[in-house]
């Protein structure tokens, strides 16, 4: 099996780790698989190294400064795997074989580093390359970065070029976990999750998988997330599945928007909870909702929107911190999906910009890590549709 296995600066935090990542590689290749490292800085060398720039830098200085933490690490895996028999080289921008090449815009040229990244793999029988993460070069040459998180992105993004079986991230958790085990008792692994679920987590703040790594990851690629303890690369952890489908979809299902307004809803706990079981109760499924500062709004199907009326007026009378309940009929909904939208800043304006300019109301907005859904009248859908398709 041809494996990519990344680890993190915790599991190469000192020499006791890198020792016991050593071993966990050098048990993988004895077993006959082919094995590329990416090495991430030791410890919270980047930041520690970033904190001592006190003056006027230009990037390509701070990229040098920078990239020192994995130049380092590098080294030291490599000559701990040397000092266990295994034939291993480290691969830094500079080398001859360096894989990850990046344009004059800072993107990943991707022909060349898929040339590169082929090359490397045809070599993976007879060494075994420790490649520094985060890190990578222009066509002159140049150091350039992949940004936060970057490590992660780098055996992800080689994974893919090297047609590897599987990419291992190896860092200090036991792998997704179904909450943060610091914080809420009976935490467990969670065994394995889509791409897509992970994304949403990775992009409200779960540290597990850089969200920039996963936009890399194809059907066909294996990736896991595995403790820096268990010393063995190919077992055990997270696996993570799917890949992205990047998606521009028209409802079919005409949908209705039900807004209750109230006074001060936002400080009524519990009152969101209370409105959607009222409809639950009913078998009244709720394709999307959004809040406001006083007011709560459910979006169902237009066959559904008379009884969704009733049931919540019952409660707006019940309830003395609401007001009223109203009901917007003839509601489409073009939804865009792709694992890029947390990379891309300009993501949501570029959906929006060209039905706001030919002047098609927006009843909503709703985003998640991995999907934009815009909300516009019933008989304005297909030009949206036709706009938003025209911008990806």
């Amino acid at each position: 099996m041809r494996v990519v296995t990344k680890f993190g600066g915790t599991s190469l935090g000192n020499g006791e780790r890198i020792n016991r990542a050593a071993d966990s590689i050098a048990k993988a290749v004895e077993q006959g698989h082919e094995i590329a490292v990416v090495a991430s800085a030791m410890g919270n060398t980047t930041d520690e190294l970033l904190e001592e720039i006190e003056f006027e830098a230009d990037e390509a200085d701070k990229a040098q400064i920078v990239s020192m933490g994995e130049r380092t690490s590098v080294r030291m895996l490599k000559a701990a795997l040397a000092a266990r028999g295994i034939e291993a080289i480290f691969l830094e921008p500079g080398s001859d074989q360096w894989p990850i090449i990046t344009d004059e815009h800072g993107e990943v040229d991707i022909e060349e580093t898929t040339r590169r990244a082929h090359a490397l793999a045809g070599q993976l029988g007879d060494i075994v390359p420790v490649i520094t993460g985060f890190l990578a070069e222009d066509h002159q040459g140049n150091v350039t970065t992949l940004g936060r998180g970057g490590s992660d992105t780098t055996a992800v993004m080689l994974g893919k070029y090297m047609d590897a079986d599987e990419v291992v991230i190896v860092t200090d958790v036991e792998g997704v976990m179904t909450g943060d085990p610091r914080v809420v008792e009976g935490a467990r692994n969670v065994g394995e999750i889509t791409v897509d679920e992970l994304q949403s987590l990775s992009f409200r703040g779960a540290e597990v998988v850089a969200p920039s790594s996963l936009s890399y990851k194809d059907a066909d690629l294996s990736v896991r997330v595995v403790h820096y303890q268990h010393d063995d690369l190919l077992a055990g952890g997270t696996s993570i599945e799917g890949q992205f489908e990047s998606l521009i979809d028209l409802e079919e299902t005409k949908l209705a928007c039900v807004t209750i307004a109230g006074r001060a809803i936002r400080n009524s706990p519990g009152i969101l909870g209370e409105l959607a079981s009222c409809l639950g109760d009913a078998d009244i499924n709720i394709d999307a909702n959004s809040s406001g500062m006083d007011s709560i709004t459910f979006y169902v199907a237009d066959a559904d929107a008379d009884e969704a009326e009733a049931l919540l007026h019952d409660e707006v009378v019940d309830d003395e911190t609401l007001s009223s309940v109203t009901v917007e009929e003839d509601v489409a909904v073009v939804r865009v999906t792709g694992g890029e939208f947390p990379n891309e800043t300009d993501s949501v304006k570029r959906i929006i910009d060209p039905i706001a300019n030919a002047h098609i109301d927006i009843y909503d907005v709703i985003t998640s890590a991995t999907s934009v859904s815009v909300f516009v009248p019933w008989e304005d859908r297909e030009q949206a549709l036709q706009l938003v398709q025209k911008e990806f």
